[in-house]
């Protein structure tokens, strides 16, 4: 499982998006950016975070460090914004840290991403099934010259599908991914490189590692997964069949 700290303050609310994270400061006497379980998106955005995040390190790829956020809602009494009091109310126990990274800006193409950066991102948000990494919303920073990938919740939209049972693994496999105003687009024809690389580093092995990263209170149990490890084992038999099949990696004619 990744690291377990204690929320010691909350710092302020970082007003992007509509799940309103907020920077924090833990025990451990780090910053985090933390996402709560409380927001509207659920448990599952903090699920997909840390399986994709994961996954990025395992394909070469630069990520912020996560860490398992333990809140106690006692914190929320110091609050003077009743959006962030009601937020904090509704998110006691673990929340999703991501490691602050000072001074980091928002990716722009200056500098550029060096190439092999831009195939990966593409690879890993095919397969994971990423529709948010447009020029519109990167989801990349930059930190001292380097590209940093973060905001991996929308990806792996299949287990949004659970509470009707787990599904079938053979129709993630198979659904395409259009590569469409992608902000690494210039990267496609490189793409192909990286596949042969990406599918030797993963594979059913890989994916139960990644999964044990995540923690317990965030896989709920659905029909068909009725516990913890249940679940972690059919978000295994989802990935490895998207990585035994090619339909989904992006054509360089597109």
């Amino acid at each position: 499982m990744i690291p377990t700290v204690a929320v010691t303050r909350y710092v302020t609310p970082l007003r992007e998006g509509g799940s309103l994270p907020g920077l924090v400061e833990a025990d451990d006497l780090g910053t985090y950016v933390c996402k709560f379980r409380g927001a509207g998106q659920g448990v599952r955005v903090l699920v997909a975070e840390v399986v994709v995040g994961e996954l990025a390190r395992r394909v070469g790829l630069r990520t912020p460090r996560l860490v398992a956020l333990e809140l106690d809602p006692e914190i929320a009494r110091y609050e003077a914004d009743e959006e962030v009091q009601d937020l904090l109310n509704a998110s006691p126990g673990l929340n999703l840290g991501v490691d602050f990274l000072p001074g980091a800006f928002g990716y722009d193409a200056d500098p550029p991403a060096a190439a092999d950066v831009g195939a990966r991102l593409l690879w890993l948000d095919a397969f994971c099934a990423n529709v948010d990494r447009s020029w519109r919303n990167p989801n990349l920073l930059v930190w001292h010259g380097e590209v940093w990938a973060i905001d991996h919740g929308a990806c792996l939209y299949f287990h949004h599908a659970w509470d009707a049972g787990v599904g079938d693994p053979a129709r993630f496999a198979a659904q395409p991914w259009d590569p469409t105003g992608h902000v690494m687009l210039d990267s496609l024809p490189r793409v192909g490189g990286v596949d042969e690389e990406a599918r030797d580093l993963l594979g059913p092995g890989a994916f139960a590692e990644v999964l044990a990263c995540v923690p317990d209170a965030w896989l709920d149990p659905v029909p068909g997964a009725g516990s913890p490890d249940a679940l972690r084992a059919a978000y295994v038999d989802f990935l490895t069949a998207r990585l035994g099949t090619s339909g989904w990696l992006p054509e360089v004619s597109r």
